[in-house]
This record gives structure tokens, C-alpha cells and sequence, in this order.
């Protein structure tokens, strides 16, 4: 094996137009694809500033003044309820000298105030206050607000987009709701959450979401007796945006309250939303994951546990298991793909050969990846 250079950002672009075609290559992306610099850049314009981000379940924004604060690709985001029930997605970035109003996290707040100047803004990005500031006679007060972003809720989930005027995105998630209309998504309630940091490229994390066959070895005593890694996944793309799989169980999971049909019962049924977001339905429980890029090898990892009203009343001992659990698999693949991170900066690190218990998965990731990245095919801003 030879020693290889970084690729240039041309050429890991020549390589994902490969995944375009007919017969793509079952090979994993170059390794420049997970350290690049220059796609990277790439990736921030032509993925994350066009893209519908999951960022929190509706129980987080329940009621008026709570906020939900993060970096998508090193914009800085806040979603706030404000008192007349809509949902606001502001940039927290003081419009005075650029002071961030928030820090990353969730609260509770009637209002938010530049600890600078002690500039005012209310919950849905209007001025309230700025201190003497009448004496600039260039300035109006009506005309400064926080700059807004796109946001939704759909059934509970919370999505925002960097591009206000961006296509919805229900109208995609809908076309695969038919898959989980048992699950009762819009009436879940979160008994869960996490919020995490994972030292990882965000492609990695999404191709390892695309794909059972790791079970076999990062989950092998908490996954891989009732999910074997070595079933067949079951894909179906509904759109460039959204993704359906199904993941065999090793035998029928029984349920309490939903009734679920038979497929659901034998399987893991997992929605995926490009570029980096997922549900799975495991019987009386639907686990949500978003895996939202900090900088090119730092990943916010943010999610939760949700089931139906009749069983969040579960005992703590109950509660302190299924934590520990989801813990637990959250720092499997934590501890799998930080390690990988560390692979593809080898100098003698090589494109490998996709199993057929991971190509179908992941294949559709690189597709929709080289549409997004070539500026081709049914995206914001294609040619």
C-alpha cells in the first residue's frame, strides 16, 4: 500500500459523482472526504445553510419563554415559544457589537439581554430595549430585530433551517407517515434526552446511521441480540430528504399500549432526513437523533427517548435503566467513530469496500450527498 496525499476538494467531488450513477461503486468516500478543510466549506454552504435541522422535541419548547440554543456548522441558533405559542428561530447574536445573547443549552427566559450593553430582545427577535440610544439619530428602534430562520414542528418534532425562505419540510416527512401512523408520534412525550459532544466527522456518524452491520461489533452484548447486525435492512427513499429502513428484530418486541401491525413488530422502523437526523420506533418507544456539525471533526449530538403518555408515569428504577442503557449506546458508537476519525487521517488510510449488509444504506447517503455538494438534482440553489 502507498503513502497518499490529501486529495484536492476537486477530486473527493469527482468521486462523489461516482455515487450518481446507475451502477455506483460499493467503496466508502475517500478519507480526504473526513478531513478536508476545503469541502468542509462545501458542506457549510451547499448542505448546512439549505438544510432542515432537527434540534428538539416539542416538550422542550412546551411553554412560553422556553429555548433551545446550539451551533448548526458554526452558525449560532435559538429557538424560543414565545407567548402567542409560535415557535421563533432567531440568530442570538446581538445587533449592536455582535455579542451572543445566549449560550449553547437549554432555559427558561421571559426575554433576551446582551450582557454587553444590556440591549433587550423579546422572544420573537424584536428590539425592546437599547440604552441610550436615542442621541444616534441614524438609529430606529422598529427597525432592528434578531435575523430569523425557518422553523417547524412536526408531530412534536422541532426542525429549523438557516435559509428562511426554504421549502417546508413536512410535506417530505409526510410522505413516509403512513410507516409510523401506530406510533402516535404526535402524541409522545419525552422521558429522555441527551446532549452530547462526539469528536468525529458528521459523515461518518451518518453513514454509520445508514447501516445495522456495526452492531455486530460495537453492540454486540447491548444491540446485537434482538437487532442482529446481520439482517437484511430494508430501504425505501421517499424523497431526497427522507429516508425509510427497516431493521429486522431477532424475534417480535411486545408492546403494552401501541398497537402496532406486524412489520412493526418485527422490526426497527427508522425514518431518516438528510442530512443528519433520525427516529427508529422500537415497540412502545420512538428514540430521536440529530447529529449536528460543529466544525469538521466535532459533531452535537442531541436526542431522546419518547412513548406514549400511558407509560411515562414508568417507575425510576424503570427510568434509571433505559437511561443507562441509551447511555451506553450512545458511547459504543461514540467510542467507534472517534476512533475511526482518527483512521482516516492516516497517511496510509484507502477507500474500503462496502459490505452488502451496509451498501444499500449507505449508497443512498452518498447520493443524496453528491447532489447536495454538485449542486445537481431536485436541491435548493441546483442548476
Amino acid at each position: 500500500m502507498s503513502v497518499t496525499a490529501m486529495p484536492r476538494v476537486e477530486e473527493i467531488l469527482a468521486d462523489l459523482r461516482g455515487y450518481l450513477g446507475d451502477d455506483p461503486p460499493a467503496l466508502s468516500l475517500p478519507p480526504g472526504a473526513y478531513t478536508s478543510p476545503e469541502l468542509w466549506e462545501l458542506e457549510r454552504e451547499r448542505v448546512f445553510a439549505r438544510s432542515w435541522m432537527l434540534v428538539a422535541h416539542r416538550d422542550q419548547l412546551a411553554a412560553t419563554g422556553d429555548y433551545v440554543a446550539l451551533s448548526i456548522a458554526g452558525e449560532s441558533i435559538v429557538v424560543a415559544r414565545s407567548a402567542d405559542g409560535d415557535l421563533h428561530a432567531l440568530s442570538p447574536i446581538c445587533r449592536h457589537r455582535l455579542m451572543p445573547l445566549v449560550e449553547p443549552g437549554a432555559g427558561h427566559t421571559d426575554s433576551f439581554t446582551c450582557r454587553y450593553h444590556l440591549w433587550k430582545y423579546g422572544l420573537d427577535g424584536r428590539l425592546r430595549g437599547a440604552p441610550y440610544m436615542n442621541g444616534n439619530k441614524d438609529f430606529d428602534a422598529k427597525d432592528c430585530r434578531l435575523p430569523r430562520f425557518a422553523v417547524t414542528e412536526w408531530n412534536g418534532f422541532v426542525w429549523v433551517n438557516l435559509d428562511a425562505e426554504a421549502e417546508p419540510i413536512a410535506g417530505h416527512l409526510d410522505l413516509a407517515a403512513h410507516e409510523f401512523a401506530e406510533y402516535r408520534l404526535g402524541d409522545l412525550v419525552q422521558i429522555d434526552s441527551w446532549s452530547l459532544e462526539w469528536q468525529v466527522n458528521w459523515k461518518l456518524v451518518m453513514e454509520n446511521g445508514h447501516e445495522n452491520y456495526h452492531v455486530i461489533g460495537l453492540h454486540r452484548q447491548t444491540l446485537e441480540p434482538f437487532m442482529p447486525g446481520g439482517g437484511d435492512l430494508h430501504i425505501r427513499p421517499y424523497s431526497p430528504w427522507v429516508l425509510h429502513a427497516r431493521i429486522p428484530f431477532a424475534g417480535a418486541v411486545p408492546t403494552e399500549v401501541l398497537k402496532l401491525n406486524e412489520i412493526q413488530q418485527n422490526n426497527g422502523m427508522v425514518l431518516l432526513a438528510f442530512p443528519s437526523a433520525a427516529f427508529i420506533g422500537l415497540g412502545d418507544q420512538v428514540v430521536w437523533l440529530s447529529f449536528i456539525p460543529v466544525s469538521i471533526d466535532r459533531v452535537h449530538v442531541v436526542g431522546g427517548v419518547l412513548t406514549p403518555p400511558e407509560l411515562s408515569r414508568t417507575s425510576e428504577s424503570a427510568l434509571r435503566t433505559q437511561q443507562a442503557v441509551t447511555a451506553m449506546i450512545n458511547d459504543e458508537d461514540r467510542a467507534g467513530l472517534e476512533a475511526v476519525q482518527r483512521g482516516v487521517g492516516s497517511r496510509f488510510a484507502e477507500r474500503g469496500h462496502l459490505s452488502p449488509k451496509e451498501a444499500p444504506g449507505v449508497l443512498v447517503f452518498y447520493r443524496n450527498l453528491a447532489h447536495a455538494l454538485l449542486g445537481d438534482g431536485p436541491w435548493p440553489g441546483a442548476a
